[in-house]
Parts: C-alpha cells; structure tokens; sequence
C-alpha cells in the first residue's frame, strides 16, 4: 500500500464506514469520520456532515484526497444531492473517490447507478464497489433483523432465489484497498460471499447457529411493495420490491472472486459470521 493523505469516510458510524475507518486508522493512515453529529470514532478527526445540508460540505472536504462516498439513505435520486457535492471535492483537491452503490444497480441504472457513470469523468482514480446484500441485513438494525428478532420470521419476495450474501468486514477490506493501493482499480467491482443462498437457507443457517426457530415467509411482489412503504418512502419501496423480483429471477445468483483477489483471503461464509457474533454477545 501507498502512504496517502487524509481519507474523508462520509457514513463513518454506518455498517461499512465504521469497519472502512477502523480499517484504515489499523494501517496507519489519517481519517476524517464524516457524520451527522460528528460522532467521535477513535483515532479519526469527526466532522460533521449532511448530504441534504451544503453547508457541511467544505470543512468535512479541507485537507482531504481520497473519500469513500456513501449514498444519501432511502433517496431514490441520489445523484441530485451527490454530483454537486463530487464538482466540489474535485476542485478542494480530490483526486479518489471509492463509492459504495450496489450488484443489484449497473452503471447508468437507477438510483446510484447515475452517480457511478459520473465518477469516471470527475476523478482520474476512483473505485465502484457494487456488493451483494450485507450478511448484517440478518443480524443488525434492518428490517430483517428487526423481524427476525420480533417474530422469528425473515419476509422477502425473492421466492427460492439464491443471493451471495457478503460480510461488510469483507466489504471494507477492498475499499480500504481501494482507497490506499499505489493504483486505484478504476472499474467496478462485485463483491459476494463464498456461496449463494436463498432465504430458505439463511433461515435455516440462522435456526442451528442460535437455536431458535426461524422460518423465511414468501411474499409476492406487491405484498412485499406494501409492507416496505410502511417503513420507507413510495419510490424507495417499489426500488426495493423489484430487487426482490429481480433475486427471485436469479439476478443474484453468482459468486465472484473479488474480495480474494484484491484482499488475498477468502470471504467469509454467512454461518461464519453468525458463529462470530454468537461468541462476541456471550
């Protein structure tokens, strides 16, 4: 790894902003923690910053080269609010950007999908890492989680098909390479675990780990499109309903070797991480 400057991690106390921070303040390199509320993270520089509040913008970019963006959360549009934000980090004196979209979103598709296109012509080293659905979606603060632990149940409408889940450990060791190697990637890149999964799986992966009985419900579309408005915007919900679709077609059946070739260790298997946490809450 190159010695770089100071990084800008934007979502620095989110579920791979705080691992990507970690990551890098390990390897010795200077962090700027950009949060709402400036939340101190040890070893970093917390700053305050809001995609929705421009005036956050210029101290959160002073002294920055390298930053990982994370999209505004539960905006279907983001490059509305992201790609004037970029103009600017580029003329602070940016010259890599790492941006977390997702494998579900192409280039030039929806929501991120615009903002990954742009990246390209806004900085001579960037990085598009598109990962597959976060193994934490099972065991954090998201929906399934939260009904997983109310319930017992995980809701989707992905029917049998399978996803790569991957852990967002994982997912921060190739942004920290990203971020940090002499040579930016300057593609994107899909990120998954070791093996793909249906939620029929996952449930019964969760059921022997932890002992308790958990069962996936299999919704359609529009049951699931409806259940999701009661949690997040209308447009955002339809989005969320048709990459369920999309999984139950066989859009997320595929397992690459990304995080093995750029970090030099196999991901981490899904009843892995369920083993991991077991210990660390005991």
């Amino acid at each position: 790894m190159t010695t770089v400057g100071t990084t800008l991690v934007i979502g620095a106390t989110g579920t791979t902003g705080s691992r990507i921070a970690a990551q890098l303040r390990a390897a010795g390199h200077r962090v700027k923690a950009a949060s709402r509320r400036a939340i101190p993270v040890p070893g970093t520089e917390p700053v305050p910053f809001d995609w929705h509040d421009p005036a956050t913008h210029a101290a959160a970019l002073d002294g920055v080269d390298h930053v990982y963006l994370i999209p505004p959360l539960g905006d279907s549009d983001p490059a509305v609010t992201m790609l004037p934000f970029l103009h600017q980090a580029r003329i602070a004196g940016v010259h890599r950007a790492v941006l977390l979209s997702s494998s579900a979103i192409p280039e030039g598709g929806p929501a991120v999908g615009t903002v990954h296109q742009a990246l390209p012509d806004l900085f001579e080293q960037w990085a598009v890492l598109r990962p597959s659905w976060f193994m934490q979606n099972f065991t954090g603060t998201h929906a399934h989680a939260r009904s997983i632990r109310d319930e017992g149940i995980i809701w989707t409408a992905t029917g049998s098909g399978r996803v790569a889940f991957v852990d967002a450990e994982d997912i921060a060791a190739v942004a920290v390479r990203a971020l940090t190697d002499e040579q930016a990637p300057n593609i994107d890149l899909v990120l998954t675990g070791p093996e793909a999964l249906s939620h029929d799986d996952v449930a019964a992966i969760i059921t022997k780990v932890t002992g308790r009985a958990v069962s996936h419900r299999r919704l359609t579309y529009g049951q699931m499109h409806d259940r999701l408005t009661t949690q997040v915007p209308v447009e955002f919900a339809a989005m969320l309903a048709g990459m369920d679709r999309a999984i139950a077609g066989g859009a997320e059946d595929r397992v690459t070797d990304t995080v093995q070739r750029l970090t030099g260790r196999p991901p981490r298997t899904f009843q892995a991480l369920l083993e991991r946490e077991m210990r660390c809450s005991s």
